[in-house]
């Protein structure tokens, strides 16, 4: 390490080793000098000591600067200070710029691209019939029945769209007239089925049992139904009466831990109908306002399975009067028309009063909702169109065709 040394530092240091020699030779500096032998050797060792120690640097003693150091330590010249707009100019430049947040999509805009492909697969395959001509005449007509009835929304419900076109052709003026009385017509059917699940006042716990085939997306369902709820300050209990699937009841309750619902569950086996017994006999003890029953995965052509839907609805109704309040059938979209006769099925086996259609945004075959509410006197609760917890909508008549009808590309 550098240090700075002056000149006199130099004479001293060089003076320290003198006397430091005369020391260690006091004898033979003293034949050189009498007056050498006159003072002790002791007396020259102190002085070199004393001397050297002078120009070695010594924290908190006698501290030095190094060569390097004394540069830093020098002061920076000192620079013109700025002007008053200078520094408003560099104050306003130096302030961070907000970064908007990510737009959260609204419920109109994720309903439509949930809808896209069945837009595709539904709405695009009708108005490219019209597109082929600018007159709708016989030819037309014909290719728009034979289109209606290749679609999923089932044999009834495409000719009651096919004819209402053809009994307003005379007065229809082109393609897009025909078009928009096809979307009067699905908007007419649908609307007839809307009727959102509420839960009255004075019913507690409001018990709905939730039945479907294997894979329908019940047990998601069930999900967000149970968060919808805790959103709104309900109180929810789940109970899992699927006991025949293998780890149904561990991703039941996987899910009702999420949601920070209550759970009751039994062993793999148990009796469907005891679990939902204990379920609703552990809602009405603790105070719960919505109960939500589980139950098994099944084919809807086993009659024996059916029997023990229509079993659970006994217990749980001499339980608790009026219960089950809502019996929904989760249906998948992607199945298309075979949707129809399930809700045919479950319908005939334990009344249905609410149907949740789920997958619409993973098919093109969801038309089959419009097939089933004009077949069948049951409301649409809700549409499931993502995986997120709110993409399970309260069913919207208008607002689900206007998406329907909506060219996302």
């Amino acid at each position: 390490m550098h240090y700075s040394f002056s000149s006199r530092d130099y004479v001293i240091l060089a003076l320290s080793y003198v006397f430091l020699g005369i020391s260690a030779f006091h004898g033979r500096a003293a034949d050189v000098l009498p007056l050498i032998g006159a003072v002790p050797a002791w007396v020259f060792l102190l002085a070199g000591v004393l001397l050297n120690l002078w120009c070695i640097p010594l924290p908190g003693i006698h501290p030095r600067i190094s060569g390097r150091a004394a540069q830093q330590a020098l002061p920076a010249p000192r620079a013109a200070a700025p002007d008053a707009a200078v520094q408003e100019r560099v104050a306003a430049e130096a302030e961070p710029v907000p970064v908007p947040p990510p737009s959260v999509p609204r419920a109109e805009e994720k309903l439509g691209r949930g809808l896209a492909k069945t837009h595709k697969g539904f709405i695009d395959r009708i108005a490219a019939v019209f597109r082929r001509s600018a007159k709708l005449d016989a030819s037309i007509l014909a290719e728009l029945e034979e289109t209606l009835v290749g679609t999923d929304i089932g044999v009834r419900t495409a000719y009651a769209l096919f004819e209402a076109v053809q009994g307003k052709m005379q007065s229809l003026e082109g393609p897009d007239a025909a078009m928009e009385a096809i979307r009067q017509e699905v908007e007419s059917i649908l609307a007839a089925r809307e009727n959102p699940l509420l839960i009255p006042e004075g019913v507690k716990p409001f018990v709905i049992m939730v039945t479907g085939v294997n894979g329908s997306g019940k047990t998601t369902t069930i999900a967000k139904m149970a968060y919808r709820f805790k959103n709104e300050g309900k109180s929810v209990l789940i109970a899992s009466g699927d006991t025949f699937r293998a780890a149904a009841i561990e991703q039941l309750e996987h899910w009702a831990v999420k949601v920070g619902a209550d759970f009751v569950k039994a062993q793999q086996g148990a009796d469907p109908s005891s679990v939902a017994f204990d379920g609703l006999q552990a809602a009405l003890a603790r105070g719960h306002d919505v109960l939500i029953i589980d139950t098994a995965g099944r084919l809807h052509t086993k009659e024996n399975l059916m029997e023990e839907l229509k079993k659970t609805k006994r217990v749980l109704s001499k339980k608790l009067e009026g219960a089950p309040h809502e019996i929904l059938l989760v249906l998948d979209a992607t199945i298309g028309q075979n949707a129809i006769e399930q809700t045919r099925q479950f319908n005939s086996a334990i009344g249905v009063t609410g149907i949740a259609m789920t997958k619409l945004d993973g098919s093109s075959k969801g038309g089959v909702i419009v097939g089933i509410a004009n077949e069948f006197d049951i409301p649409i609760r809700f549409v499931g169109i993502g995986e997120d917890m709110d993409d399970l909508q309260p069913f919207d008549a208008k607002r689900f065709v206007e998406a329907l009808f909506l060219d996302n590309d």
